[in-house]
Parts: C-alpha cells; sequence; structure tokens
C-alpha cells in the first residue's frame, strides 16, 4: 500500500518498540490489507481524506473514538453516498486492527449514527443500465474490423459480455489464460473480486450462430492480426489448444488486450481497466459502463430462460442477491397482473 500519513507512521512506531516485524511478515501483512488493486486505490484516498479532517479539527487520527469516527462521518456525509461511507469505515478498521488497537467501527454510537444516515439517504445504490439484445446487434455490426482499434474494441464487447466479465478480469487476461477446443474457449481467471486469494476460475466462451457475433472466430482474427498465430497455440491430450509457453516463453505473460498508439498500431502495454469502461462508453453511450456489459449478460440470458445457477456459474456471483437486482426492472413486468386490467 501507498506510504501512510505521519500520523500512522508514529502511531505504528510507538507500538513496535517491543516487537521487531521481519521483511517477509511486512510484506505479508501489506498483502493481507491491501485486497484488490481498486480496494487498495480507494483506501488510499479515504485515509488521506481521514487524516485531513482530522489536522483541521486537530485531533489524533490513531487510535480514534467511537465520538470521533462519528463526528467525521457526520461531516463528510451530505457528500457521499452510503457505500463509500461503509468503505470509509472498514478502512478505519482496517488501520486500526493493523496497529494492534480496538477499532470504534463496530460500537453502538458509530453503528447508530451510520443507521440515521442511512434512513436519511436511502441505501440503493446506483446501477449500471443494461441494454437490450437489439441494441448489442446493432453496436457490434457497426464495428468495421479492417480497423485495429475496432477490431480489438469489438473483443471487447463481446467478451465483455457472453463472459460476464468484470472489466478488472477482462483487462488482466493473458494470452497464456486461453485455451481453445471445439466447443469454443475457456477463459482462466486467475484472480478476481470474489477471489482474492487466487484459488482460480474458468470462464466459458461458446460458439455464436452468425459469424459477425461470434466471441471466439472475432478473437481469433484479434490474435491474428496483434501477430499471434495459430502455430503458437499447441493441442493437448484433453482436446484443448493452449498457448504454447514452451515455443514461445517471451509471450506467456503478454496481455490479450492490448493499448493502440497513432496510425492505428497495436502496443505491447496492456489495456486498463479504465480504457475498458471508456471503450463501451464510446459506443454504447456515456450512460453505460464496462459493467453494463456484465449486467445484460445477467439479463438478456435471465429473459431467455436462464437458471440463477446458471447465470451465476459465468458471473461467479455468491448469492442470487445480486442476479435479482440486476433484473428486477424486467421481473417488474413479468406475471404481473397490471397486464390483465381490462384497460
Amino acid at each position: 500500500m501507498a506510504d501512510k500519513p505521519h500520523a500512522v507512521k508514529h502511531a505504528q512506531a510507538s507500538r513496535s518498540a517491543s516487537v521487531h516485524v521481519s521483511t517477509s511478515a511486512q510484506r505479508y501483512l501489506k498483502l493481507g490489507i491491501e485486497k484488490s488493486d481498486n480496494t487498495v486505490r480507494a483506501y488510499k484516498s479515504d485515509l488521506d481524506c481521514y487524516t485531513r479532517w482530522c489536522e483541521s479539527h486537530h485531533c489524533t487520527p490513531f487510535p480514534a473514538s467511537p465520538g470521533q469516527v462519528v463526528n467525521y462521518i457526520s461531516a463528510i456525509a451530505q457528500h457521499y453516498k452510503v457505500a463509500t461511507l461503509e468503505r470509509r469505515l472498514s478502512m478505519l478498521s482496517s488501520f486500526h486492527e493493523l496497529q494492534g488497537l480496538e477499532s470504534p467501527i463496530g460500537s453502538k454510537l458509530v453503528r447508530t449514527a451510520m443507521d440515521g444516515i442511512k434512513r436519511e439517504k436511502g441505501i440503493r445504490q446506483t446501477q449500471a443500465p443494461a441494454y437490450n439484445a437489439e441494441t448489442f446487434r446493432r453496436v457490434v455490426l457497426s464495428l468495421d474490423e479492417t480497423s485495429n482499434t475496432q477490431l480489438r474494441d469489438k473483443v471487447i464487447i463481446l467478451l465483455g459480455y457472453t463472459g460476464a466479465f468484470r472489466r478488472g478480469e477482462l483487462s488482466a487476461v493473458n494470452l497464456a489464460d486461453l485455451y481453445f477446443d471445439e466447443d469454443g474457449l475457456l477463459i482462466d481467471i486467475r484472480k478476481s473480486k470474489t477471489d482474492q486469494l487466487s484459488e482460480g476460475k474458468v470462464k466459458a466462451i461458446f460458439f455464436a450462430s452468425d459469424p459477425r457475433l461470434c466471441p471466439v472466430r472475432t478473437l481469433r482474427r484479434y490474435l491474428e492480426r496483434v501477430g499471434v498465430s495459430r502455430n503458437s497455440f499447441s493441442s493437448s491430450e484433453d482436446g484443448f489448444s493452449s498457448f504454447d509457453s514452451m515455443n514461445e516463453p517471451t509471450l506467456s505473460s503478454r496481455p490479450l488486450l492490448v493499448r493502440m498508439r497513432r496510425g492505428d498500431r497495436f502496443c505491447k502495454e496492456r489495456l486498463t481497466d479504465q480504457s475498458v469502461n471508456l471503450v463501451v462508453k464510446k459506443y454504447f453511450g456515456a450512460r453505460f459502463t464496462a459493467h453494463s456489459l456484465r449486467a445484460s449478460f445477467v439479463t438478456i440470458s435471465k429473459k431467455n430462460g436462464a437458471s440463477d445457477s446458471e447465470i451465476m456459474a459465468q458471473t461467479f456471483h455468491k448469492t442470487t442477491a445480486m442476479i435479482r437486482r440486476y433484473t428486477r426492472f424486467e421481473d417488474a413486468r413479468t406475471h404481473n397482473a397490471g397486464t390483465k386490467l381490462g384497460l
């Protein structure tokens, strides 16, 4: 994690005089608290905000009393959503526990204050809008594959949708994570939001009847364009064709999705998850995000008869609660007596 403010360093130093923490222990502690890359960035921003507030109110950041925390979240509540406030409390709790301090976050005072904020602001989160199947087809068919940029963008949209990818998962895919066979493609997801310990999950991508909308065929065309021929993949006894890291070891960690340079030329640098988001906005409109690809997978497949367990096999959701959240608008019209009023 990024350097901590002086107040945190001082608090840690005052408690580390009797115990020496080795370099390897520090590394494991760092990994233990960091969680995902997005959480790391958010925690750093949250910690900076909190320490600035403490400085302006002439109080010590750590340890914090329940009253101090309540004053802090009350001061910023009007500027942030409930989810952001909850994350900031989680950050404070983590930093207290890491320093061997009692966390004030679980106190009755803090929880009661948060309940009051929730009642006033509401807890409904903004949902990434989904598109319908017709919109998806229109956008994909409008892309010109003679353009390297648009071919790459087509791969992003097709894989993001058919694989129900989070943008971070999609940008992290390497060539070595691809496994082709006669049924389509398997993509090894080495780490995701719900798999921070890297146990590993696999997404299945299937052939589509229309070659212009087929994610597997489009990906093959993209790989040929970036200079990764079919000879770069070797077949195994189980029938899968995967990247041959023995023959081409320098390419085994090569990213699947890369940035573009002037002249419509491919770079070697990995495309960031923020750029994946911008690609979706470019073709679908400003109100859509990369998460719209994932949301649309859920709503469209559910409408076409997919079960919750089938959807969760691709989205990696652990409960059906998120499935219901994605599909609440479609469900509102399904089996609704409002259509039988005779009007």
